[in-house]
């Protein structure tokens, strides 16, 4: 490309010689009259630049495979590529247009050279959104934090373009300008603090794979409870579950502690880890008319009359006297309401048979003994997995009486 603007500027060259300066250098009308004639050759330029950088792009970028290049389009990449190619060509005339005008070159010169820069960098910003855009729709890299890596690069090739802004103003020398910026790297570090600690955030992230975009995490301390939408260079955005949008500095992850729900998400169940609290003055042994009633039950009636059995002979090869019920070893209305928990979960067929199916006791507290459920539902959508959990303690709250139990209930306070 470079070339090829060369040899147009040879072209040109004398045609400018020829037209203006050639024939009066002082006068500011010949001046004027080269102006024109760098602006319309530049409008020339412009106009087959756009033609075959954006008209044949698309019709090239439609014929093949590959996205890339349609993100290239949507980005505008090529338009803003178009722009840069006339101002190569006027920043290459203006030192022969103006080289009687001293004055006037160096602010020419100036000003396009600046507008060079920043459309460069405006290039090259497009350049790796288009990339960034075309990563994510892959899905080895869609859930990762894409955002940030390309912030960091663009903040580095900012920070040059400054330096060679600076540069082009004022006629520091690049080599001079860093050093400046090198002894006000403090001020810059205070500046960017949160950018770096970002960007070291950023690659903690991706490295240790912590958070995915689209990973449900719980951040307590921010009010984050949703689904990661955007990993940038500063700021996580979590859509929580009623909507709302919660921004959290991606630094936190790093230093503060969060729950991030994928390991369950790609787990074979979701967990229920619930108890209820049995009064234990309504614990006891149970009796035979006990047990004769609690037979009708069809999901342990099977299991009364081989428990029994082996009590019963356990008692009478020990001869143990059973005109009290505390002598020898007996069945309890809270043990066989556990048992009857266990055979319930094992039948429902909403929880995962392959994972850990339990109930059991705690540590007895003043409110009473707690009964825990530790099962995993099959189903892990949010609506699916509490309909199942309430379904379980439905049925375990309502079937208590039936063991002669009580739940624990405060008194109420009304009179």
């Amino acid at each position: 490309m470079h070339k090829f603007l060369e040899k147009i500027f040879n072209f040109l060259y004398p045609i400018f010689r020829e037209w203006g300066m050639s024939r009066n250098v002082a006068s500011y009308t010949s001046l004027i009259f080269n102006i024109a004639i760098l602006i319309a050759l530049a409008y020339v330029i412009y106009y087959a630049a756009k033609f075959l950088l954006v008209t044949l792009t698309a019709v090239f970028a439609q014929r093949t495979k590959t996205k890339f290049d349609d993100y290239l389009i949507q980005n505008k990449t090529t338009r803003y590529t178009a722009y840069l190619i006339p101002f190569f060509f006027i920043y290459k005339a203006v030192p022969v247009i103006l080289d009687k005008y001293e004055y006037w070159e160096s602010i020419f010169g100036k000003i396009v050279g600046i507008y060079i820069v920043l459309l460069g960098l405006w290039i090259v910003r497009t350049v790796f959104n288009s990339l960034r855009d075309y990563l994510k729709q892959k899905p080895e890299y869609s859930d990762k934090p894409i955002d940030s890596f390309v912030q960091v690069i663009m903040i580095v090739l900012w920070i040059f373009g400054v330096a060679m802004i600076i540069s082009t103003l004022f006629g520091i020398k690049k080599g001079e300008l860093l050093t400046i910026l090198g002894t006000l790297s403090a001020i810059i570090i205070l500046i960017f603090r949160d950018t770096i600690l970002g960007f070291v955030s950023s690659v903690q992230v991706a490295i240790n794979d912590m958070v995915r975009i689209g990973d449900w995490i719980t951040m307590d301390k921010f009010g984050a409870d949703g689904d990661v939408i955007e990993i940038n260079l500063t700021t996580v955005k979590v859509r929580n579950f009623d909507n709302t949008i919660t921004t959290i500095p991606t630094y936190a992850l790093s230093s503060d502690s969060f729950q991030n729900w994928r390991g369950m998400q790609k787990s074979d169940g979701r967990r229920i880890k619930r108890h209820v609290l049995i009064k234990s003055s309504t614990i006891r042994f149970l009796k035979d008319e006990d047990l004769h009633q609690l037979r009708k039950v069809q999901l342990i009636t099977s299991y009364i009359d081989s428990r029994q059995a082996e009590i019963d002979r356990y008692n009478d090869l020990r001869g143990i006297d059973k005109t009290l019920s505390l002598n020898g070893r007996n069945m309890t209305n809270l043990g066989l309401f556990r048992k009857y928990i266990m055979q319930y979960l094992h039948d429902h067929p909403g929880l995962n048979k392959n994972m850990h199916i339990m109930c059991r006791q705690l540590q007895s507290t003043a409110h009473g003994v707690p009964l825990e459920i530790y099962v995993f539902s099959s189903d892990k959508r949010w609506a699916n997995y509490e309909y199942i959990m309430a379904d379980i303690f439905d049925h375990v709250m309502a079937s208590v009486r039936y063991f002669d139990l009580e739940i624990f209930e405060l008194p109420s306070t009304l009179s």
